[in-house]
């Protein structure tokens, strides 16, 4: 596993959005921003929505930094 991480906790959720378009993907995973009562605001860092919601931050990211393996093996292969 590289180091080269493209997520991390101090980057907002729009941020996150604009690294990758499956990012939604992966907060909707954690059940973050799916619904009207948990919607997460695009101004918040990462860090405060896992401080907010409970969420460990370090599994967050690595699902995220996930995204960046999938792309990149599929573009490798392709």
């Amino acid at each position: 596993m590289t180091e080269n991480k493209h997520f991390n906790l101090d980057m907002t959720i729009a941020d996150a959005m604009t690294v990758h378009p499956r990012a939604a993907e992966v907060f909707a995973a954690f059940h973050l921003g799916g619904c009207a009562h948990c919607h997460i605001n695009q101004v918040e860092t990462l860090g405060q929505v896992c401080q907010g919601y409970g969420i460990d931050g370090s599994t967050l990211i690595e699902a995220l930094d996930g995204l960046m393996e999938s792309a990149d093996e599929t573009s490798s292969t392709a």
